[in-house]
């Protein structure tokens, strides 16, 4: 808390970032105007004949497009409808967030979530909370919503201070957003995004990613946060806050018998529908299963349909518990259910349709691959290359997290620029995404732009009225910093190992 009206270098830091922040538009017209941008500038660079040799094809040499001559405002016309239609990102966090949404509206991941935490015991409450919010992700933004609140009343009831348990719940949610033991709707989003980016060096090696490229680093991430965050919490945070003086003491609500009796059956039900799903793989000649003897699973139908399989195993558990909690009666219910999850898309739905016009011009007008040429030859003639590089990249993504708060419209902006850069200098798109969920993941707690940040203020102002901007920046900054230099140096561990990040995701990029 502030005890004089003296502001220090980080508060005037922080209220320049969330000045500037706050002068930046809305995601949907910066997305509008990046894709006018883009017109203009191909009409712009086109008259000096810049031309490149493609990098994954000898000889092709690829030219800038002329957008704004008869031929391009012809495709302008044509393409628009298919380039909204086609976003990869769009048809892939609809469906996910079907399944996610039944799962969340019966009541489900609350449950799940309040189950965990309070059979957690509480010697190791801290650890619990920090891992549920780390694991939250996988539905999506519910997280956000359920366990703040839910980790100051836990730590209310226990006698800690209320503050230092929304702090971790908020550290584990909002900074572990990018590792889960399972995929979910990020992996998808943001893996998407990166194929259409690696797809413009190299198509061929684009048709053989998959969404779970990070997979294998992302379940080392969780226990690394985890106790990164348990350990912020009670050494440096809780402390920091002294004894909770306030007025509120709370209690913790137990499960209902019902509430229970619902988390078996879903339980029951997504391990049945798992094994029927592994049966779809496992077995020799089975319809999801690869041709190929040594990579059956790797390179499989299996792999390239993890979106609707997430989906469904987000929505058979949901509907059993909503229909034994009796939260769903009938039909009508589940498509009301759904229907809430779109209609709380809306947003994303309108982002999609000018993201979706900037990915396609800039692909179209070839300046993405002679920008990404152009750029790893200068990096090269400055010999930035390997752990620097990277280092740099994630220097850079977390400092534009600090004023766009939505990791998809950060990456569909920066996914065309540098996965190709990072693939000319021999590193793979999926070590790239990797670094960008990183830097993305650990500023999001300390940016005031994000989505949910005046939520967040709101929750912790039950305990504190006098809670703001400034006084939950500063009580996150310290996780922020820790999860970026921690998070960042298993990531270099990783790349000197040469581990994969996920399956039939390498660190280098070796071209053709």
């Amino acid at each position: 808390m502030e005890t004089t009206k003296k502001k220090g270098f980080v508060q005037k830091f922080l209220d320049t970032i969330e000045t500037v922040g706050n002068k930046l538009p809305h995601p949907v017209t910066l997305f509008a105007g990046l894709a006018l941008l883009v017109l203009v500038l191909s009409a712009i660079v086109s008259t000096f004949g810049i031309s490149v040799e493609h990098p994954g094809k000898e000889g092709e040499i690829i030219e800038v497009k002329n957008l704004l001559n008869k031929e391009g405002i012809h495709y302008i016309f044509t393409s628009m409808t298919d380039n909204f239609i086609g976003f990869a990102p769009l048809g892939v966090v609809l469906l996910t967030m079907l399944g996610i949404g039944v799962a969340e509206h019966s009541g489900l991941i609350s449950a799940l979530l309040r189950g965990f935490v309070m059979s957690v015991p509480k010697r190791l409450i801290t650890l619990g909370l920090v891992f549920a919010g780390v694991m939250s992700s996988v539905a999506s933004d519910a997280g956000y919503v359920v366990l703040p609140p839910l980790g100051a009343v836990i730590f209310a009831a226990l006698g800690r201070h209320p503050l230092a348990g929304l702090a971790a719940a908020f550290a584990g949610v909002s900074g572990g957003f990018s590792a889960n033991l399972l995929l979910s709707g990020t992996d998808a989003l943001l893996g998407e995004l990166t194929i259409l980016g690696a797809a413009i060096i190299d198509p061929a090696y684009a048709d053989g990613m998959n969404i779970a490229m990070n997979y294998y680093f992302i379940i080392i991430s969780v226990f690394v946060l985890t106790f990164v965050g348990a350990w912020i919490t009670e050494k440096i945070v809780e402390p920091r806050l002294g004894e909770y003086k306030g007025e509120f003491r709370e209690s913790m609500d137990k499960l209902t018998a019902v509430e229970k009796k619902g988390l078996v059956w879903a339980t029951v039900s997504v391990v049945v529908a798992s094994a029927l799903m592994a049966l779809l793989v496992l077995i020799p000649g089975a319809p999801l299963r690869g041709d190929e003897a040594d990579m059956p699973i790797i390179r499989s139908p299996f792999m390239s349909s993890l979106v609707p399989i997430i989906a469904i195993l987000f929505f058979i558990p949901g509907l059993v518990y909503g229909m034994v909690t009796k939260a769903i009666r009938n039909d009508k219910d589940v498509a009301e259910m759904m229907g809430k999850t779109m209609a709380s898309m809306g947003m994303f739905i309108v982002l999609s349709f000018t993201a979706a016009q900037f990915v396609a011009y800039f692909s179209e007008s070839n300046m993405g691959l002679v920008l990404g040429v152009y750029g790893a030859e200068f990096l090269q003639s400055i010999n930035l290359t390997g752990i620097p590089l990277v280092l740099l990249f994630i220097l850079i993504a977390a400092f534009i997290n600090l004023f766009i708060g939505s990791a998809s419209a950060k990456w569909a902006m920066m996914a065309p620029i540098f996965v190709p850069i990072m693939m000319q200098l021999g590193y793979s798109p999926e070590l790239t995404q990797m670094a960008y969920r990183i830097a993305d993941s650990s500023t999001n707690i300390i940016s005031p732009l994000m989505t949910y940040f005046a939520i967040i203020i709101a929750f912790a102002q039950k305990y504190d009225k006098k809670m703001g901007i400034g006084t939950l920046v500063s009580t996150m900054f310290p996780y922020s910093m820790a999860f970026l230099l921690v998070w960042s140096a298993v990531l270099i561990i990783w790349m000197l190992l040469g581990l994969p990040l996920g399956p039939d995701a390498p660190i280098y990029y070796n071209g053709n």
